[in-house]
């Protein structure tokens, strides 16, 4: 196996990379000059505009930032996938209803909006029950708008199939020769290995009838080619499973570059998401060792690169040390990148340093030519490929070219640019590779929504050539220029400046996740002596007492000791990820996940309770003032759960104490090192020993006997339905003030998926959510309810997902399910798993136990009916149902059936009808609802946590309402004129 390739932290200071491309591109290139190059290909767009259905008119007619523009997109990215007329008929109605087409211009589109789109105003159907004559109008209209988006799909398709894709790229040669085509088979990553095998045949049949016409002994790159996605080959391409992915994928990949080499024709592995950038060099490292020993004259090896990558120039010098590692002249095709939305949000979600790409777009275009100066520099090892639309940037690149007469070619997409390069290619001499899709129409989906959002924004380069209100020196001006700030708030100031993001990692940088594995060997779980329950009522006295001190502290200064305590967590997470993998079998990637939540929830009630704690005046009579003010109640009984034994724990115990209370925390008996860990850590941050105890031992002992004790002014607990309703009977039971109960509880938790929903998006949601953690989260999957209409497919997709997943050790990397927490749980599982598999029909086989104790690999079952589902299985089991016809003919009948089982903590919804998603939103009694995404993972302050039913009390945990359960409320009314009078209104009187 070949080194991990080492490349620079991706997680730098924009401003800084960006001032050293600056200086290395002084002198080297004068923008006066390319932009005076650049201005009449532009004027000649502008002056003789491309055919309707080009990318720069669509944009012009129907802009993205419009209704009618996000109207398309969302119909282009659903609607060909809906296979039944009712669901079709309310997609259309949902986006076509926001939008108005009837004001549209003379274009193609315009026309056919007057006669078929605008129609859905007087068609589609209101509400859920249309009439006949309703319906036959709305399937008129639907079927005007499936051609429309077919027509759309057309202009970035070259063709459904190779074959096609070939003929029309012949017909484009006839009118400009000097074309060569990339051609690029359509489709989503691989989710199994069948979907991995599939795309493989594709790729293969493509290479063969690519070869069929190629030139084997000229210069290969005249000849056309093809590019492949690695994620597409493997249904487990990312870092945690190199191991796999360098024995299964490499072969894969290396069929494919033989028979490239054998007909002389390029092929280019295409750029995917920065995390997996580390592998895909070593994955291509490992071809071109290939490629040296037993195809060395090939030339037509290559790699995309992105320059919106803060890492992009690096990678270019590490491909060139490469291609002279190994004597090759490797094809290298700079594109801008095409991740960037989603490589922003992962960052904010990992509170990450830094981004990974830049934030403003004038510093990718720097970058974009630091790189194009690069790759022309390295003429022995690569052979550039510039692929961009932009007209100045083009006209930059051809003056670098000249200056050192270094062969190169430019590209374009299929449907984009053309008005551009019509202009450009009109130079015999230049050459461009058209970059081609390939596919079935429904298949273009992904990419063509991509491609919108990328042109579509405001700031690019194609939108604003189509806006003749851009004037030329604006929309050629130079983007030689250095912002010194991100133009976002980085991932620490997510929250603004009251509160900082937790600090995450990023396990596939080796430095980021070196000191996790070195803590491992390096933190014992600590030996924590049980608690006596017969000290009960005496530790709550000593509760007491230190409340009465701890209370009258002042606020602030309870809270900044949380947010010490945060700051020193955050400090020691390798040592909390090290307990929580060892105590709790947590994985890696959630250990972290956890650390995060805990340090969250310190701040965020140190912060809340600043708020809510202040003083509020009301408004009464003349001579009189009113504040209401919150207090603490006393000594709290914190009660949390071995599934997130630091993030629950820290979480009640911190809001407890934010607010002035004392607290007496029982954590759950399986994991008692981490909380008396995050005990100590605590005390050193200044809270006072008597007003945080730690009491560990049995819930049916420990915890019965905290809740039973005398002056317990407060529950939270967090655990079965079971357990709290015998401490909400336990605590009415007792004499004295009725004491409040904070519970949150299980669920059977259900996802709703029509037949507008991607069975991508939809598998990558639902292992997520059932499986991930073992299945022992609360929020966990518990049921899923898919359409009829698709459920084969989806349910084909989740099997070959589930089988994928890696079952294990949790301290090593590539382990996605590690073993439920005790043998009690394991057992507990295994008898529903026996019940499922003689009463349902097995979707995902319970695999036998294996090795670590008590692992249960993922279990999948459908069942006949919603009503069978009766209990919460803890585990990773999901249950399976489909919905269409008789009792659960539509999505609300799905809603009441869910909301009749009486449980109520999340739900999933999973369409793409706006509308659809807000009304069983509305409908279901559930407290957390997520639609188009898992449902695990909620963040504190942002999604905050909790049910109703039989799924707690509320409030919500992490939310702006949770803390006020903690506090009592006072009044103070005074009579400013007991005195003898109101001096201020007298004062101010007749």
């Amino acid at each position: 196996m070949f080194p991990s390739p080492r490349l620079p932290f991706p997680y730098r200071p924009e401003a800084d990379v960006v001032a050293s491309q600056l200086r290395g591109l002084a002198g080297a290139l004068d923008w006066a000059a390319a932009a005076h190059s650049a201005q009449p290909w532009v004027q000649a767009v502008r002056d003789n505009p491309p055919p309707f259905w080009a990318m720069e008119s669509l944009l012009k007619e129907y802009p993205i930032s419009s209704a009618e523009g996000l109207a398309l997109m969302r119909l282009a990215e659903a609607l060909l996938r809906v296979p039944d007329a009712e669901t079709a008929i309310a997609l259309t109605a949902d986006q076509l209803g926001r939008a108005d087409f009837d004001g549209a211009g003379d274009g193609v589109m315009a026309r056919l909006s007057a006669s078929a789109i605008s129609m859905s105003k007087l068609f589609l159907p209101e509400g859920g029950h249309p009439n006949l004559m309703s319906k036959l109008g709305a399937r008129t209209v639907v079927a005007a708008t499936l051609r429309a988006v077919q027509l759309l799909g057309r202009q970035f398709v070259l063709g459904q199939t190779i074959g096609d894709a070939m003929g029309e790229a012949d017909d484009s040669r006839k009118k400009i020769p000097n074309l060569r085509f990339s051609y690029d088979m359509l489709g989503e990553g691989a989710r199994t290995d069948a979907d991995a095998l599939r795309y493989l045949a594709s790729y293969t049949h493509a290479i063969q009838a690519i070869a069929a016409g190629a030139d084997a002994s000229g210069a290969t790159e005249k000849n056309d080619g093809i590019s492949i996605k690695l994620s597409a080959l493997h249904p487990r391409y990312e870092d945690a499973q190199r191991e796999r992915v360098m024995a299964e994928l490499v072969p894969r990949v290396w069929g494919l570059c033989e028979l490239s080499a054998g007909a002389n024709i390029n092929l280019t592995i295409d750029a995917e998401e920065v995390d997996r950038l580390e592998l895909s060099l070593e994955v291509f490292e490992a071809l071109a060792a290939l490629v040296a020993k037993h195809h060395p004259q090939w030339q037509g090896f290559g790699l995309a690169m992105q320059a919106y990558q803060t890492r992009a120039l690096d990678l270019i010098q590490h491909i060139a040390a490469i291609a002279r590692k190994y004597k090759l002249r490797l094809m290298c095709r700079l594109v801008k990148g095409a991740y960037w939305d989603s490589e922003i949000k992962r960052a904010q979600e990992m509170g990450l340093p830094h981004y990974p790409v830049f934030t403003h777009k004038h510093h990718t275009d720097v970058s974009y030519l630091a790189c194009a100066q690069a790759l022309l520099a390295a003429p022995d090892a690569i052979y550039p490929q510039f692929a961009g639309h932009n007209a100045a940037t083009i006209a930059a690149i051809l003056q670098m070219a000249s200056r050192n007469a270094v062969p190169f070619e430019l590209q374009r997409l299929h449907g984009m640019g053309e008005g551009v390069f019509r202009e450009v290619l009109k130079n015999p001499l230049i050459s461009c590779r058209v970059y081609a899709p390939v596919g079935a129409h429904r298949d273009l989906l992904a990419y063509l929504v991509r491609r919108l959002l990328e042109n579509g924004a405001n700031s690019s380069f194609v939108h604003q050539l189509a806006d003749e209100s851009v004037g030329m020196g604006e929309l050629l001006t130079s983007p030689l220029r250095l912002e010194p700030d991100a133009s976002l708030p980085l991932p620490p100031a997510l929250y603004g400046p009251g509160r900082a993001n937790s600090l995450g990692l990023d396990l596939t940088v080796e430095s980021m996740r070196a000191p996790l594995l070195a803590a491992l060997d390096g933190t014992p779980v600590p030996v924590v002596p049980a608690f006596d329950p017969r000290q009960a009522a005496a530790v709550v006295e000593k509760g007491a007492g230190a409340y009465r001190a701890w209370s009258k502290l002042a606020v602030a200064e309870r809270a900044a000791i949380l947010r010490r305590a945060a700051d020193a967590m955050e400090r020691q997470m390798p040592k909390f990820c090290a307990l929580l993998v060892k105590e709790a079998f947590k994985t890696w990637g959630d250990a972290v996940s956890e650390v995060r939540e805990a340090v969250d929830f310190l701040r965020y009630y140190a912060n809340e309770a600043e708020r809510i704690m202040r003083p509020v005046a009301l408004p009464g009579p003349t001579g009189e003032t009113n504040e209401l003010r919150l207090t603490a109640r006393g000594v709290w009984v914190c009660i949390s759960p071995w599934n997130f034994p630091l993030a629950i724990f820290t979480g009640q115990v911190a809001a407890a104490l934010a607010t002035g209370n004392a607290v007496l925390a029982k954590p759950a008996e399986q994991t008692p090192g981490i909380a008396l860990e995050a005990v100590r850590l605590l005390h050193e941050a200044g809270v006072p020993e008597g007003a945080l105890q730690l009491a560990h031992g049995p819930g049916d002992t420990v915890g019965a006997a905290l809740v039973a004790a005398p002056q317990v002014a407060g529950v939270v607990f967090t655990g079965s339905t079971q357990v709290a309703k015998i401490i909400n009977r336990a605590l009415a039971a007792k004499d004295g003030p009725i004491v409040p109960l904070i519970a949150e509880t299980g669920g059977i938790n259900a996802m709703l998926v029509d037949s507008t929903a991607l069975p991508e998006q939809v598998a990558d949601a639902v292992v997520q959510s059932a499986f991930r953690s073992a299945g022992q989260r609360c929020s966990a999957l518990r049921l899923l309810c898919v359409h009829e209409g698709v459920a084969d497919h989806v349910i084909a997709m989740i099997q070959g997902a589930a089988q994928e997943l890696v079952a294990g050790e949790t301290a090593d990397l590539a382990t996605d399910v590690g073993p439920v927490i005790d043998r009690e749980a394991f057992d507990n599982i295994q008898k529903h798993l026996q019940r499922l598999g003689s009463s349902a029909k097995v979707l995902v086989t319970p695999a036998a136990p294996g090795s670590p104790a008590n692992l249960i690999p993922p279990a999948a079952f459908e069942v006949r009916s919603l009503a069978e589902v009766k209990d919460e299985i803890f585990g990773p089991v999901l249950q399976v149902v489909r919905w269409g016809s008789g009792e659960l003919k539509d999505p609300q009948a799905v809603i009441a059936q869910i909301n009749a089982l009486g449980y109520g903590l999340t739900l999933g919804i999973q369409t793409r009808i706006d509308s659809r998603a807000q009304a069983l939103a509305a409908a279901a009694h559930v407290g957390n609802i997520y639609v188009n995404r898992n449902m695990i993972g909620a963040v504190v302050g942002v999604q905050p946590f909790g049910g109703e039913g039989l799924s707690g009390t509320g409030p919500k945990a992490g939310g702006p309402h949770y803390l006020y359960r903690f506090c009592a409320e006072q009044t103070v009314t005074v009579n400013t004129t007991a005195a003898g009078g109101n001096a201020a209104l007298l004062a101010g009187g007749a």
